[in-house]
């Protein structure tokens, strides 16, 4: 994967939130989209100014009637001929609802024109984390009736309990949710993004994403990729890793087809007509593929790649910010005992500019997101 013209042609439909300074949500999916060689749709479904963990923000949540609105206005000009669809924050249970009514109808048309394959849904289901809901209770129940009809979820921890409704408190439980996750929903494929479970073949600062391909009669095969983790507090990576996902995805599966077809011309025993994995209803290979050799297991190497160094990258400029934003800090203290100053307000501006800092440098570090240069290997869960 010397750069990124082995991605085909990809036209996303990209639903998520929007801010007009920092990087979350849409803002980020889709310039690490675009900048992979695809063609984005960008429906957005908040207008805020920055995002929420400033702890201050202006803007408007679309509405149902709005999102619905804007899809007819797609559909109108035959504009809905999308590849894939990458959905995350949807703000409520109402908009949800039409959001998944989107991509249920993008897959039955893939279906109706008896090509399966031609549409993937990629469905991050943005409810909460580390034990927290930060959406209201009745959207989670539109996630379970949702997740049926996607290709890939992307839970974290904490909206992998929800979901599986299975307590995870080891490596071998997690292995346990994904199998409900499979049997449950046929739910093709899982990763569950942000796991920090204790192991003894684990570093003592990492973390890990596990994910699995379900086998056809939806027996998990599952892996795992262990990271180190990074000290420090990022806003956007899930939307980050979603995107990626998204694309490194398709990539792999194309590249799989690819070497297939190479083998065919060459006369090597097991290609052929109808090995073509992206004709294949949700991408789903053959149950001997080992855990390690799927494709969801290569896109997700790759994914951590570029996010590892994306990250090491904001938290070393990161440093160098917060360290002069406490100098001045500390000198309006001085000048406050002496002169009467609000600390308190530099208190507030300090959070602000440390919430700044934080925003993920992307848009510096191209090379990490198209030639990331660190490797991960996914091991067997």
């Amino acid at each position: 994967m010397s750069d990124s013209s082995v991605v085909p042609e990809t036209r996303v439909l990209a639903v998520a939130s929007h801010v007009v300074s920092g990087y979350v949500g849409n803002k980020i999916a889709v310039f690490s989209l675009q900048s992979l060689g695809c063609d984005v749709a960008a429906l957005n479904t908040v207008q805020f100014s920055n995002h929420t963990g400033y702890r201050q923000w202006t803007g408007s949540r679309v509405s149902a009637e709005e999102i619905t609105e804007l899809y007819r206005g797609l559909k109108q000009s035959y504009l809905d001929d999308f590849d894939m669809m990458l959905s995350g924050y949807v703000p409520g249970a109402a908009a949800l609802e039409v959001v998944g009514r989107i991509g249920e109808e993008l897959k039955r048309n893939a279906v109706a024109q008896g090509r399966p394959g031609s549409f993937f849904w990629v469905l991050d289901p943005v409810m909460g984390d580390n034990g927290n809901l930060y959406v209201a209770p009745d959207v989670v129940p539109v996630y379970k009736s949702l997740v049926p009809h996607a290709d890939l979820v992307l839970p974290n921890q904490f909206e992998a309990e929800l979901l599986s409704e299975t307590p995870i408190t080891s490596m071998e439980s997690i292995g346990h949710a994904i199998q409900v996750l499979h049997q449950r929903y046929a739910i093709p494929h899982v990763v569950i993004t942000s796991v920090s479970l204790p192991h003894p073949d684990h570093p003592v600062s990492s973390l890990s994403v596990v994910g699995s391909s379900m086998t056809s009669d939806r027996r998990a095969r599952p892996f795992k990729i262990v990271f180190p983790a990074i000290d420090c507090y990022f806003s956007g990576t899930g939307d980050m890793f979603a995107a990626l996902m998204c694309v490194r995805m398709r990539e792999a599966v194309h590249e799989l087809d690819e070497r297939r077809n190479k083998a065919a011309v060459d006369g090597e025993e097991g290609s052929g007509e109808g090995a073509r994995l992206m004709d294949r209803p949700s991408w789903l290979s053959d149950d001997d593929v080992d855990a390690l050799d799927l494709p969801l297991a290569r896109a997700a190497e790759k994914v951590l790649a570029t996010m590892h160094e994306v990250l090491t990258k904001t938290a070393e400029r990161m440093q160098e910010t917060v360290e002069k934003a406490r100098a001045r800090l500390a000198a309006a203290e001085v000048d406050g005992a002496e002169e009467g100053s609000n600390v308190e307000e530099e208190k507030k501006r300090m959070h602000l500019l440390r919430s700044k800092a934080a925003e993920l440098r992307l848009v510096r570090h191209l090379d990490s997101l198209r030639f990331p240069k660190v490797e991960f290997r996914a091991t067997r869960l």
